[in-house]
């Protein structure tokens, strides 16, 4: 299975709750495919699912999780998940949603897109304010001339819209209902909702609206210039 979402949004703690659960394994971010998720979105779908699958049956094989369902949570899959799940025609995803405002807070706290950020993660994809893959090539230029604000806008709403994008086989989850949740992931898992119930009681956030307190009246504006339509449309108002 995969769980997916932006960055920040509870896809590391979520994927952890589901391996945790007997017969699954949380495989983490799978490095070798993250890599590639930027080729991958430009193939055909038919081709990135060939290559996804030889991806991750590899891992499978390497970290001995044949006999068991793995659960992959790279938050880029989001980008071909069409592709992920054709791959696996009985796997189902997971899309954890977080309120845009706070997975703002959280990556301007890692400075992931920030100006004057350099490096890279363990993919090797680089930090900054350098156009991504997931920005369209006639707005590569607006994306690095915004403030760090709204770069973090921009990759949640492209993150968000990718996912929701995938109707079928994909169970959409709020980031600050997670710990009630279990029933209705379990149904989608085909799985008894009690020992993800356990895993997922541990979860306990009192970052939620932290954006209240850490955006000034600025950084708010370029949220809401740039995600303010898809955060109404996913029920986040103040």
């Amino acid at each position: 299975m995969f769980v997916v979402g932006s960055p920040r949004s509870g896809t590391t703690f979520l994927a952890g709750a589901i391996g945790a659960v007997p017969g699954f394994a949380d495989l983490t971010e799978v490095t070798p495919l993250k890599a590639e998720i930027p080729l991958l979105a430009t193939l055909a779908e038919d081709e990135a699912a060939n290559r996804i699958r030889n991806i991750l049956d590899r891992v499978r094989t390497l970290t001995l999780t044949r006999g068991v369902r793995a659960v992959e949570q790279t938050p880029e899959t989001a980008f071909v998940l069409r592709a992920a799940l054709r791959a696996y025609p009985e796997a189902q995803a997971v899309h954890v949603v977080r309120d845009g405002r706070d997975v703002v807070c959280s990556l301007l706290e890692r400075g992931w897109l920030s100006a004057g950020r350099t490096g890279g993660d363990d993919a090797r994809l680089p930090y900054g304010t350098d156009a991504r893959f997931w920005v369209a090539p006639g707005d590569r230029d607006a994306f690095q001339a915004s403030s760090d604000a709204a770069r973090a806008a921009w990759a949640w709403r492209s993150y968000v819209t990718a996912a929701r994008s995938v109707g079928e086989r994909v169970v959409q989850v709020r980031y600050d209902s997670l710990a009630s949740s279990a029933p209705q992931i379990a149904a989608a898992l085909g799985v008894a909702a009690a020992p993800l119930e356990a895993s997922l009681n541990r979860f306990h956030d009192r970052s939620i609206g932290r954006y209240r307190r850490d955006l000034t009246p600025a950084q708010l504006a370029d949220v809401e210039r740039v995600a303010g339509p898809l955060l109404r449309d996913l029920g986040f108002r103040d």
